[in-house]
């Protein structure tokens, strides 16, 4: 598989996405954080990097620094002025150490470890696509069941949650959206068609949205395909075509923020996503992904420490005009509640080395920024997926994300989630990335039930409705290799593998 590390993660089998706790500050509340954004060239010269400069919010300070910012040779690219975040370009190698001794500069720091570079594709290998004869056999297995979709009887994962029996009660209200943040999304696939919002859509690749047609839809729909899986699973409408998602009734945007190049999510452009859902209206943005290039972000590293204050700022804001954001909780295994992880993948844009961090002082971007709702992955049989992150006090509620040890009685015998892809057709795909939408589905169904819910509200919601299986009895082996994989701490009400437990669509409705 290519060095894709952001679509690794997000797919597939045993890919990388963590998530820490972090106790950052808030935002002052702000009426709106629209960009202004200044001519830039698209491909960069050689040697140039991008920034995050964090300052004061109010005009004196941000004008001041902007002026400093070109005194140091950088190019402001987007202000982001009621959030005090201000994306830049430059080619001096000193241009972080000088903005940062600049009055009002909270913090600064580059974005990435390599150059920006022409834009280009990389290939990274086929998606687990449905063929015409498993569809056939399904679509009959299906009429043979009653539900009212032809591929709804490989579907367990509906099932699990009672979304499939939610939908006869409420599916959802069109006056809901969630927001996927994600490698673009394909909204002329017949499943997403009738609930897409192109008005609250948009790419937001290098920090500026730009909400021409289609501009969100993937840049390759062969490779791409990764945000449409996750559309499908949320929205995907009961209309008697292909799947349905968990929250058939309510509108799904794409806001696309996977580079062009090597498909890395880079903080400016999740800077960019968060405030424009924010100022687009959006009620829940699903977020199944890491912000590159560095998997933990630490606090005692300049750069990195930029990273987490710019994309909190922004999610922070998102927050504040009223939507709730949800995250992946990862897919290494990984305990986030213990007291060392080494990361050997950071940064991912250019030479990994490998570090030990403390889990409780280098965080995951957005996945663990305070009010962020994380969600680890369950298979079939209601077990942790053997590749789901997990921590106690970290996660805080469960979803299925598939997982291809725990088999189900379905005419593909597919462990995975089946959801829509690019180019009208269907595929198989397992990670908390397929857990993550989950959630944000029943929170769009209670977000629909209690319009006037506040984003802590509905996490609250999302955590009474939940069903915890508790802790396993027996030591866990997630792949039946006879090794010990995970150890789960904490008790029946809130545990490490599953927070306060797997989500509950039936339950939200009524």
């Amino acid at each position: 598989m290519a060095h894709l590390p952001s679509r690794r993660r997000l797919a597939l089998a045993v890919p990388v996405v963590l998530s820490l706790t972090a106790s950052l500050g808030f935002l002052p509340t702000a009426a709106s954080a629209a960009p202004v954004t200044a001519p830039a060239t698209q491909a960069a010269d050689a040697g140039t990097l991008a920034y995050v400069v964090n300052t004061k919010v109010d005009h004196r300070t941000i004008e001041s620094v902007k002026k400093a910012i070109a005194t140091a040779g950088g190019t402001v690219v987007a202000t982001y002025a009621k959030i005090g975040v201000i994306v830049v370009h430059s080619a001096n190698p000193d241009f972080g150490a000088q903005i940062r001794a600049v009055r009002g500069v909270q913090s600064a720091g580059a974005t990435r470890t390599a150059p920006l570079s022409p834009a280009g594709t990389t290939d990274e290998g086929a998606a687990e696509l449905m063929s015409a004869a498993d569809a056939a056999r399904t679509a009959s297995a299906s009429a043979a069941a009653g539900v009212s979709e032809p591929l709804e009887a490989d579907q367990w994962d509906l099932r699990a949650i009672g979304a499939d029996k939610a939908a006869a009660i409420n599916p959802g209200s069109s006056k809901v959206t969630v927001a996927v943040i994600d490698t673009g999304v394909d909204d002329t696939h017949p499943d997403l068609a009738p609930n897409f919002s192109a008005s609250q859509s948009a790419n937001c690749v290098g920090g500026v949205a730009d909400t021409s047609e289609g501009a969100w839809r993937p840049y390759n729909p062969t490779e791409d395909y990764h945000g449409t899986h996750v559309a499908g699973e949320i929205a995907a409408a009961r209309n008697g075509i292909g799947v349905a998602g968990v929250a058939p009734g309510v509108k799904v945007a794409g806001i696309k923020v996977s580079d062009p190049k090597d498909g890395l999510f880079y903080p400016e452009n999740v800077v960019c996503a968060f405030v424009f859902a924010a100022d687009h209206g959006v009620e829940v943005t699903n977020n199944s992904y890491y912000v590159d290039p560095w998997l933990y972000n630490c606090m005692d590293d300049p750069d990195q420490k930029a990273i987490v204050d710019a994309v909190n700022r922004a999610q922070v804001y998102a927050q504040k005009k009223g939507t709730l954001n949800v995250a992946s909780a990862g897919n290494s295994n990984h305990d986030l509640d213990s007291d060392a992880i080494v990361d050997s993948s950071s940064p991912d844009d250019s030479t990994p080395v490998t570090r030990t961090i403390d889990p409780h002082e280098c965080f995951d971007v957005p996945t663990q920024l305070p009010g962020v709702v994380t969600v680890s992955a369950t298979g079939v049989k209601g077990a942790k997926s053997y590749y789901s992150t997990y921590g106690l006090g970290v996660v805080d509620v469960a979803a299925p994300g598939g997982d291809r040890y725990q088999i189900p009685e379905t005419p593909s015998a597919n462990g995975r989630i089946l959801s829509t892809m690019p180019n009208n057709a269907y595929g198989f795909l397992q990670g908390t990335s397929m857990a993550s939408p989950h959630v944000a589905g029943v929170a769009a169904l209670l977000k629909s039930a209690h319009p006037w819910a506040s984003p802590a509200t509905l996490q609250a919601l999302l955590k009474a409705q939940a069903d915890n299986p508790g802790c396993p009895a027996e030591p866990y082996d997630g792949n039946g290799d006879g090794v010990v994989d995970a150890t789960c701490e904490g008790g029946k009400r809130v545990n490490g593998f599953y927070g306060f437990g797997v989500v509950n669509a039936l339950r939200a409705v009524k």
